[in-house]
Parts: structure tokens; C-alpha cells; sequence
């Protein structure tokens, strides 16, 4: 098992692409600490992963409050010893474009996609540091390259995410702590649910595989990063789209 005995916090866990990124790393022996505003969900998702033979503990954490992960963080150190893993995955989307764009959707985005990593890898590498080990990993997303219509505040945070995983990597490393960043693509999940088919068949066009991508496939790169496999990966910014942008 890639992660055995890893302690992991996955942020955003209650559903989606996180929900995934939990799961895999459970199955992959990790301790999961499911976190997310929703604690019916995180709370199912860990029962789920605990009942499948794995180890995971829900918390309820806003990562955009700064007492909330906090509070998680010295929980899971009391009771676990160390912190292994960090996944910086929960976030949101509020769309409009620029001249639409109310203050309100642009802070609360920033304030979870962005600050809310800030907080959570805040918390964590201290302890890090002083075990000399760690890894720190990212979800940014394609926005975060190449921008998008309509998602100022989405692409800012996703952008922003990628400077705290460059600049991270080169402050880090020399306690060897890796942080590294994924970009998703279009990932067929919950997210998409509101859209018309017709939109759905338009995004898959688009992808050179035809198809939209599936959670598992993004949970494996998360999985790979997080484990001793990719040991000299450091500062990355993985792409993975099925082509999207080639």
C-alpha cells in the first residue's frame, strides 16, 4: 500500500473529487482526516471508508476560519502523533463576469479557495518541519492556468494556489517537504449536475479522449504524489485534462 501508516488530511472531503481523494488514500492504508463545512457529509464519508476496512475521522472545519483548522489540526496531533499529508482541496465556485461580479462572490471564494489553503498549511508545517517529512498537496485547476469566462474570482484562487505550491516547494524542501499541485480538468461530479446535457456533450467535445474525466482517475495522481513513489517530485503543476488544452 502506497500510504500505510500516513497520517492525511483531506480538506473538501465530503463529496465530490475530495471524497475520492479520501477513499483512495484509506485504501492505500492512510489514517484519513475527512474535513469539510458539511458534517452529515464528511461524517458519511469517513463511516463509509471505516466500514470498507480503512481508518478515517470526520471533523467539520471551514478552512476559511482560521480557529476551525486550528482546532482540527491540534485535535489530529493529540490523538494521531503527526501529520503526514495535507490536501488542500476544499472550494467553491460563485460565477459572473467581471462587470456582474459582486463583492460578496469575489471574498467568499477567495476566502476558501485561497486563504483557506493559506490556513491549512499554515497550521501543518510547523510540525512538519520538525519531523523533517511531509507532503503538501494542492488542487488548483486548469482555471488556474489558463483562465476561464465568467470565473474571475475562481481563476485568481486557482492561480494564487499555484504561487503558494511554487513558493512553498522552495521554502520547504530543504526539510523535506514536498508540495505539489494537480489540475484538474472537466471531472464528471456533483459540480456538473445543474448543467444542461447539451452543455455536457459541448465540454466533452472538447477533451482529445472525447470523455469527461472521472474522480478515481484524479484520486490516483493524488494518491502517486502523496507517497514515497514520488519522492523528487517538488513544485510540480500536473495537469491532468485527458488533453484538454493541447
Amino acid at each position: 500500500m502506497l500510504l500505510e501508516n500516513k497520517v492525511a488530511i483531506v480538506t473538501g472531503a465530503g463529496k465530490g473529487i475530495g471524497e475520492t481523494i479520501a477513499k483512495r488514500y484509506a485504501k492505500e492504508g492512510a489514517m484519513v482526516i475527512c474535513c469539510a463545512r458539511n458534517i452529515q457529509q464528511v461524517s458519511a464519508v469517513s463511516a463509509e471508508i471505516i466500514k470498507s476496512g480503512g481508518k478515517a475521522k470526520a471533523f467539520k472545519v471551514d478552512v476559511s476560519k482560521k480557529a476551525d483548522v486550528e482546532n482540527m489540526v491540534k485535535s489530529v496531533l493529540a490523538e494521531e502523533g503527526k501529520i503526514d499529508i495535507l490536501v488542500n482541496n476544499a472550494g467553491i465556485i460563485d460565477d459572473a463576469q467581471l462587470k456582474n461580479m459582486n463583492d460578496e462572490q469575489y471574498e467568499k471564494v477567495i476566502s476558501i479557495n485561497l486563504t483557506g489553503t493559506y490556513n491549512c498549511a499554515r497550521a501543518v508545517v510547523n510540525t512538519m518541519i520538525a519531523q523533517n517529512s511531509g507532503a503538501i498537496i494542492n488542487t488548483s485547476s486548469i482555471v488556474g492556468i489558463y483562465g476561464n469566462f465568467g470565473q474571475t474570482n475562481y481563476a485568481a484562487s486557482k492561480f494564487g494556489v499555484i504561487g503558494f505550491t511554487k513558493t512553498w516547494a522552495k521554502e520547504l524542501g530543504k526539510y523535506n517537504i514536498r508540495c505539489n499541485a494537480v489540475c484538474p480538468g472537466f471531472i464528471a461530479t456533483s459540480i456538473l449536475d445543474p448543467m444542461p446535457e447539451k452543455v455536457i456533450k459541448s465540454l466533452e467535445d472538447k477533451v482529445p479522449l472525447k470523455r469527461l474525466g472521472r474522480p478515481e482517475e484524479i484520486a490516483s495522481v493524488f494518491a502517486f504524489l502523496a507517497s514515497d513513489e514520488a519522492s523528487y517530485m517538488n513544485g510540480a503543476v500536473l495537469e491532468v485534462t485527458g488533453g484538454l488544452v493541447i
